[in-house]
């Protein structure tokens, strides 16, 4: 008996060359464009590797041609004929199909296409069209090429764990709502009325209760969850390649996730990245660039002049100098040859710098051999020398001040830098890749609202084994250091991690510093602590944000452009027209009311 089953292709559009030249092939995907040359009909056939030629001659097979003419952009079809030889000038040297065309002998309309309400191959402003259209938005070449890298990049990450030992293990989606930084999305349970779950914003403590029970090397490519304000680098659902392991160091971490980004670039760029990574301490980041993570692809450092100023006419400046002891300085930039900022410049970059807490933007333009400010007559000629030396001033240079407390200062002028470094176009070579490990983070933060201690990172970070005394004496909090890391890639956080306390008493002890009474602990906590009773190993991970690493490496501007059906910067997917409301049966088998 004939099979009677379709065969839709025989071959993928991106494949036929000259030396297939004679051979009958089919071929299906959609129609890129149509051309009609005085009823011979061309057709650029497309599927997701590539295109290919199709011709539909009236001579050859006028059923098949008319039917052609009914064709439009983006219905999808199957054609069979012979691989023929364009004519001689009509080749395209810029398509790996180039040379060749398919004479059509038969075709099929699998389906039509109502019209495409945005270009394929073309750009679009309108992102909320985009993506209430995604499904044709991903048939876009760039967006699906992105789609594509992350799969390569989340391959190469599964093959480089697994031969680092890591087994890959699936944790719960719902979870407890715990204390652990960001705001929780809640699921009601129907089978205990008025309890929730929460879905995990990381799957912190159940990675550890892994390294418990004895798994020693676990990794996952973690969906997690938090209730966050959006923006370009943030989604209510993200991705995350979470890792864990016992008996280990920060220099194991550190080598293996050097080895990881190594073999991703490899694979994706061709770029061997060099390894290891430089390393600067929290501290010296924020003094230097105002960032905990700090883009070094330009200068601009931070230069530190409280001393400087120490007995300044300059009554901000002295202020700030005479308030030393309490945690005030004076910090400027100097941005190299920007003297010819324009009135519309400052008042942008006064607006950054006041949006971030300062009250205004202290400035001093050098042209024509002279310091053009308000604030220089203040200033004496041996703050003017001193200025000069530390700032490396020359003709046409920009100095930008920050006089506050130092958190204020290294903030608003660590914007300020980016700023400028936006406006002059600083970073010249796109292609540079300056990997950076952050490292000795403040394992605790001090909330004056709250009056409450906070974690940095989060409550089962460790504090440095040197400064393990310090807990016992809240004078010394802020200066406890962390067992914490960051990986940063050209400024951005590409992921962070830290050792952790395997130690039941040390737990505990650090979540009364944070203001978890013991009943609470217990009620939250209580599986954790109980665990860690029962031969906990030291342990410590790392997570990496896969959506940002992504969008790294495939030089895009948004995670949502290597997500494959994001949200908007509302939180909404306008596709699927979610968040939406339910029928109130549901709400009523959940026992919920709501209020609006």
């Amino acid at each position: 008996m004939p099979n009677t089953v379709p065969v839709y292709r025989t071959h993928l559009c991106h494949e036929l060359r000259a030396a297939d030249i004679g051979q009958t092939v089919t071929l299906s995907g959609w129609v890129k464009s149509r051309r009609d040359h005085g009823g011979v009909i061309f057709i650029d056939l497309r599927d997701r590797e590539g295109l290919t030629q199709i011709v539909f001659n009236p001579e050859t097979n006028k059923a098949v041609a008319d039917l052609a003419h009914t064709l439009r952009d983006e219905f999808v079809i199957r054609v069979t004929g012979k691989v023929v030889a364009r004519l001689t000038g009509t080749e395209n040297k810029n398509l790996p199909t180039g040379e060749i065309e398919i004479v059509a002998s038969q075709l099929d309309v699998l389906n039509a296409s109502l019209t495409p309400p945005f270009p394929l191959d073309g750009s679009v402003e309108n992102e909320d069209l985009l993506l209430s259209h995604r499904y044709l938005d991903l048939r876009r070449p760039a967006l699906f090429n992105n789609i594509r890298l992350r799969h390569r990049i989340t391959k190469v990450l599964r093959d480089g764990l697994d031969k680092l030992g890591f087994i890959e293990v699936e944790t719960p989606i719902l979870s407890k709502s715990t204390p652990e930084g960001a705001r929780d999305f809640l699921v009601p349970s129907r089978l205990a009325p008025g309890s929730f779950y929460a879905l995990p914003q990381a799957p912190q403590q159940y990675k550890q209760l892994l390294m418990v029970a004895g798994l020693e090397r676990y990794f996952q490519i973690a969906r997690c969850f938090r209730d966050e304000d959006l923006r370009a680098d943030r989604q209510p659902e993200f991705t995350q390649v979470d890792l864990e392991a016992s008996f280990v160091t920060t220099e194991d971490l550190y080598a293996w996730l050097e080895g990881l980004m190594h073999a991703i670039f490899k694979e994706a760029k061709g770029i061997d990245i060099k390894t290891p990574f430089p390393r600067m301490t929290w501290a010296n980041a924020m003094n230097a660039y105002g960032s905990d993570k700090p883009d070094v692809r330009f200068g601009l450092r931070l230069v530190e002049l409280t001393d400087v100023f120490a007995e300044s006419q300059f009554k901000v400046f002295r202020a700030a100098a005479d308030n030393a002891a309490n945690g005030s300085v004076i910090k400027a930039i100097n941005a190299k040859k920007f003297a010819s900022i324009t009135t519309g410049q400052i008042e942008d970059l006064t607006k950054t710098a006041q949006q971030y807490g300062a009250k205004g933007l202290a400035f001093i333009k050098v042209e024509g051999g002279e310091w053009k400010s308000p604030i220089v007559k203040f200033f004496s000629e041996a703050e003017k020398k001193a200025l000069t030396e530390r700032l490396e001033i020359e003709e046409g240079d920009l100095i930008l001040f920050g006089a506050d407390k130092w958190e204020t200062v290294v903030e608003v002028l660590g914007r300020i830098r980016l700023r400028v470094a936006e406006i002059l176009k600083l970073v010249d070579d796109i292609d540079a890749l300056n990997f950076l490990w952050v490292v000795d983070f403040p394992l605790l933060q001090f909330n004056a609202e709250e009056s409450k201690w906070n974690a940095v990172h989060h409550p089962f970070t460790r504090p440095k084994a040197e400064d393990l005394a310090l807990l016992d004496d809240p004078a010394n909090y802020g200066k406890i250091r962390a067992e914490a890391y960051d990986l940063v890639l050209n400024g951005v956080e590409v992921g962070g991690g830290s050792i952790r306390i395997h130690e039941a008493d040390l737990q505990s002890k650090m979540f009364t510093i944070l203001g978890v009474d013991e009943e609470t602990q217990q009620s939250m906590f209580g599986h954790i602590l109980k665990a860690f009773r029962f031969g906990a190993p030291p342990h410590g991970g790392l997570a990496l944000g896969l959506d940002r690493l992504v969008m790294l490496v495939a030089g895009a501007e948004t995670i949502r452009d290597v997500i494959a059906f994001p949200k908007n910067n509302r939180g909404a997917d306008l596709m699927t027209q979610s968040p939406a409301k339910v029928e109130a049966r549901q709400l009523r088998e959940l026992h919920i009311n709501t209020k609006v």
